[in-house]
């Protein structure tokens, strides 16, 4: 659980109170209308929505990286009780969960990305807890104020439960209401860069890294059902959708030395390109790290027995293969195994001309 050497604060908490700023879902709304009325000429338009992931330290930090998130915010989310305190929360009394709220550009980021990434922060399948933190108030959940966002965040759920043996404990439900926390609990890994956190800090390397390439404007999108089966062979589609595994060393690019780049056979969004790769012995494709912008997304896998860390491109949603923490160290210590099926090869030679010239830079 979380270790605060902030008493001091929490006098000062329990004093004022978190109330200076209570925002329920009708004043909220009030007061976006105003803050929209007086910007929307400047800013455009901004959408909200809101995150429950554990400690809401590490869910604010994650979140403000992302490319298109303009605000974030670190409050109590769904309370019982009228502008409770951190203390107050902590007690489990008051129904309240850990809630990250996330203003965002939906023209530079969709809502369907912001789950998606979400969702690689969290253990979904874990109640009331996340990391070292447990109780209520470190549930997981996705708190919608209309709709479009309830079935955004339905059809993601929808879409992970079939990867998991155990039930999804993600709640998406209405947003109630929502009191900022208090003061320093606001940015606090900004704040406190060596703070607790239950995240990795390579989530944040990920979220920094992220674009979301399916807004228009954008070349890479994610072909139909009916378009995949007649374009795909039949190994490439069992691998890209339905998570299947080719044999090793009788795959097409385990052994390829030629420079170039791999882009996600489903969509051709770069993924990899030659520099990185090595030869690990495993009969897969191996790579140290992805290209900077590819978006890839990554799952927790415990199929098989086994607890794994899943590797899905960000736009196609097709199966890569895993990512394990075995690979060189010089490069980073990870290594990406990925399904030749999942992938297709465009030689350094060729890259201009299919339109990704601008990925010569990578290709040494």
């Amino acid at each position: 659980m979380k270790s605060i050497p902030i008493a001091a604060a929490l006098m000062a908490a329990s004093l004022l109170g978190a109330c200076g700023n209570i925002q329920t879902t009708n004043t909220k709304k009030e007061n976006t209308e105003m803050k929209n009325e007086k910007t929307t000429t400047d800013i455009g338009k901004r959408d909200t929505i809101y995150f429950a992931g554990g400690c809401f330290w590490g869910t604010e930090h994650f979140m403000k990286q992302i490319d298109g998130v303009t605000a974030t915010e670190a409050g109590y989310a769904n309370s019982r009780l009228a502008c409770p305190s951190y203390r107050q929360v902590c007690t489990g009394s008051t129904g309240a969960a850990e809630t990250v709220e996330v203003v965002y550009d939906p023209s530079k980021v969709s809502l369907r990305f912001l789950i998606d990434l979400y969702l690689m922060t969290i253990d979904p399948t874990s109640l009331n807890r996340q990391g070292n933190d447990v109780g209520t108030q470190y549930r997981t959940g996705i708190y919608y104020t209309d709709a479009a966002q309830k079935a955004a965040a339905d059809e993601a759920i929808a879409r992970i439960g079939d990867k998991y043996t155990s039930p999804i404990a993600v709640e998406v439900r209405p947003l109630e209401n929502f009191y900022p926390a208090e003061d320093y609990h606001q940015d606090y890994l900004t704040a406190n860069p060596r703070g607790y956190c239950h995240l990795s800090p390579r989530l944040f390397e990920i979220a920094r890294n992220a674009r979301d390439t399916t807004l228009a404007g954008h070349r890479y999108a994610r072909p139909d059902d009916s378009e995949l089966r007649e374009r795909l062979t039949p190994v490439q589609y069992e691998v890209t959708q339905h998570s299947a595994t080719e044999p090793p060393f009788r795959n097409e690019y385990w052994d390829n030395r030629r420079r170039g780049i791999y882009v996600d056979i489903t969509t051709g969004q770069p993924l990899f390109v030659s520099t990185d790769k090595f030869d690990s012995g495993c009969g897969w494709p191996s790579f140290s790290r992805p290209l900077p912008d590819a978006g890839i997304v990554e799952k927790t896998d415990n199929s098989h027995g086994m607890v794994r860390t899943e590797v899905r491109s960000g736009i196609g949603d097709a199966h890569l293969g895993h990512v394990f923490d075995d690979g060189p160290a010089e490069s980073g210590g990870l290594r990406y195994c990925i399904n030749s099926a999942s992938l297709r090869f465009v030689p350094l030679e060729q890259m201009a001309g299919e339109g990704y010239g601008g990925y010569v830079r990578y290709v040494k």
